[in-house]
């Protein structure tokens, strides 16, 4: 089915005559055309002319939804709806305090459906794909219990907790990637505009110059010659890589695994992708969805494809009727720690506590690997810089420490 979220933001200009008969106008940010007309009609306005135009990149980007703005909402209606505010006057609350366009008409949609007698979990699978299959399920398990309230409070928590630990895994990339960007830069800075200054100095010595600086020249013609053409290749090369990962399975599955043996970051990688399927699939066992939905729930909403690979895996086996911590030690995913917490919770009927504990764990680990992360990669970077920089300047003061020592 064809959702909303597939229409594009669009510029609405309209005019129009009001209640006392007065001809006004104005402009409106919508999904639809059907939309705009609703609005005005609730403000008594008769339209004589609508015309659609297209939306800045600036606006579509301040106006777009992200997955913290439904974080947001999903936090509000919790705490409304648990306050006693019916759900159509919450959602109707939420919509008339909120700034962005694209939100208040995804809103809108779901509170036309809810009074129409749509079910929520509906009208929000209708309105946006940024209600995922299990946001929905989840809803739809606490509309048939009559607790929405509590449902929504679990989404939000799973929420929140998912994007702390999506944010803990970004500080943990941008660290090292920043370091090996600058000293790059500046290795670069230092080959085409500091080495030929050099060069051109030893070139009035008259004299054969150390080996290591003849080598570091050859390489600072190489840059100044093909800089350019390597960073172009560079770039094109991470495009086709993107396009190819795009477009091939296999490539997805042999990069995520390959990043998950990247020194450090791997087993941050590998602690968050655990993390995040334990806390899903607590989430949605604790709110009463069948294990097998469960499973199949953890499996899209993982990040990492190995993972999403071997929780198929998981769930084919345990759909066969084998314990899921079997399953799991099968797919060769997953630590012994985690299997035995898993294999605990099964026998005692408490699955859903031990997977919360298993999240529990892993993202204080995460948490504590991330702000040792400097103590943890100082020393290789130090290596890093004292080979790369240093190494550089050590070539340039050769010639000159050498002269030194022959005048002397």
């Amino acid at each position: 089915m064809k959702t909303t979220q597939t229409n594009q933001l669009k510029s609405y200009r309209w005019k129009g005559v009001n209640s006392v008969g007065r001809k006004v106008s104005g402009q409106l940010l919508a999904l639809s055309e059907t939309e705009v007309k609703d609005r005005l009609k609730e403000q008594h306005i008769q339209i004589k002319k609508l015309r659609k135009g297209s939306v800045s990149v600036i606006t579509k980007a301040t106006q777009r939804v992200k997955a913290r703005d439904i974080t947001i909402l999903t936090r509000q209606l919790s705490t409304m709806l648990t306050t006693g505010v019916p759900l159509v006057q919450a959602l109707k609350l939420v919509t008339d305090n909120h700034r962005k366009a694209e939100m208040k008409s995804i809103l809108l949609q779901i509170i036309k459906g809810v009074e129409s007698g749509t079910p929520i979990s509906k009208s929000l699978r209708t309105a946006s794909q940024h209600f995922d299959t299990l946001y929905v399920d989840l809803v739809a398990t606490g509309e048939q219990s009559g607790n929405l309230a509590e449902v929504f409070e679990r989404i939000a928590t799973y929420r929140e907790k998912s994007e702390q630990l999506r944010a803990k895994v970004i500080k943990a990339l941008i660290y090292p990637s920043m370091v090996v960007l600058t000293a790059l830069g500046v290795s670069y800075l230092m080959l085409t505009q500091v080495i030929p200054q050099f060069e051109s100095m030893f070139q009035g010595f008259g004299a054969e110059l150390p080996y290591f600086t003849q080598q570091v020249l050859k390489l600072s013609h190489l840059a100044q010659a093909y800089g350019g053409m390597t960073a172009l290749t560079l770039i094109a090369t991470v495009l086709v890589m993107k396009f190819i990962r795009k477009k091939s399975f296999r490539a997805r599955l042999i990069s995520s695994r390959l990043g998950l043996k990247i020194p450090v970051i791997g087993s941050i990688l590998t602690k968050a992708s655990i993390a995040k399927f334990a806390r899903t699939l607590a989430t949605s066992f604790s709110a009463g969805i069948p294990i097998l939905s469960c499973l199949k729930a953890s499996a899209k909403t993982a990040n990492n494809v190995h993972f999403q690979t071997a929780i198929d895996g998981v769930y084919t086996d345990t759909s066969a009727g084998m314990p899921m911590y079997i399953a799991m030690r099968n797919s060769e995913s997953f630590p012994e720690m985690v299997l035995q917490m898993i294999m605990i919770g099964e026998e005692s009927g408490r699955l859903d506590d031990m997977l919360n504990k298993v999240a529990t764990i892993y993202e204080f680990e995460i948490d504590n690997t991330v702000d040792n992360l400097g103590k943890i990669l100082e020393p290789l970077i130090i290596i890093f810089l004292g080979v790369v920089v240093g190494g550089l300047v050590v070539a340039m003061y050769l010639p000159i420490f050498n002269l030194m020592s022959v005048l002397g």
